[in-house]
């Protein structure tokens, strides 16, 4: 091989490497798995487990929330489905609704889960057509966690006993 052509050889595979290190420290990824998903999802192959999202699903209609989200959690490891995404800040609320305190630490990471579905969303918007469900977009879900999480003088109010969990 001439030199020339070894030199530009040489240049784009570090200039590729380059362009991987400064992905993945724009990502961050925690686990192996949601490195291995983000490199998928970027070359559009990402899919996620169907038999756990259902599993999970089921666990979140019973009413099993801790069970939902670790079994969304195996559905989607890298953390790169919307949809998935969304159930998984669904089941915190759920589980971290009460009527007379919020579990803060569970609406914190609901919170975190639907700002991760809102961002991964097409156009940021999150629509779930889930009967089920009272919230059916990440908006009403986000601006109810933020809620659970403000804390001001309306929680002293005695007809705060008697809101539904939606």
């Amino acid at each position: 091989m001439r030199e020339p052509a070894a030199r530009l050889l040489g240049l784009a595979l570090a200039v590729s490497y380059a362009v991987f290190i400064v992905a993945l420290y724009v990502r961050q990824p925690q686990t192996v798995a949601e490195m291995t998903g983000a490199l998928s999802a970027t070359v559009g192959t990402y899919r996620i487990d169907e038999r756990a999202f259902a599993d999970g699903l089921q666990f979140f209609r019973t009413g099993q929330y801790a069970a939902a989200r670790l079994a969304l959690e195996r559905a989607d490891p890298a953390h790169e489905d919307p949809r998935t995404q969304f159930y998984i800040a669904y089941s915190d609320y759920r589980e971290g609704w009460g009527r007379v305190y919020n579990d803060r630490e569970l609406f914190a990471r609901g919170l975190e889960a639907v700002d991760r579905a809102i961002a991964l969303a097409p156009g940021g918007r999150i629509v779930v057509d889930d009967p089920d469900l009272q919230m059916r977009s990440a908006d009403e879900l986000k601006a109810e966690l933020q809620a659970g999480l403000r804390r001001d003088a309306s929680d002293l109010n005695p007809l705060k006993l008697f809101r539904q969990r939606k």
